[in-house]
């Protein structure tokens, strides 16, 4: 079962950020809780950890702007 990566809020008002980098390339193996991407806000960039363990793979590309809870990708 795949696990979504959401793009989460990291602050009490924060709406949306930008996808600044994916830190593993699509297809790589990750392991839960190591850095999965990297996420600007208007105050600050922050590293995102993986959510589950397993094989990466990327939906939506680095340097755009997305909503609180788009799925950026997903662990198989």
């Amino acid at each position: 079962m795949a696990t979504e990566i959401l793009l989460p809020k990291l602050g009490f008002s924060m709406n949306e950020g930008v996808l600044a980098e994916w830190l593993a390339a699509d297809g790589a193996t990750v392991k839960e809780g190591e850095p999965l991407f990297a996420l600007e806000s208007d105050k600050s960039t922050q590293e995102v950890e993986a959510p589950a363990s397993g094989t990466l793979r990327i939906i939506k590309q680095p340097g755009e702007t997305y909503e609180v809870g788009t799925v950026l990708g997903e662990i198989v």
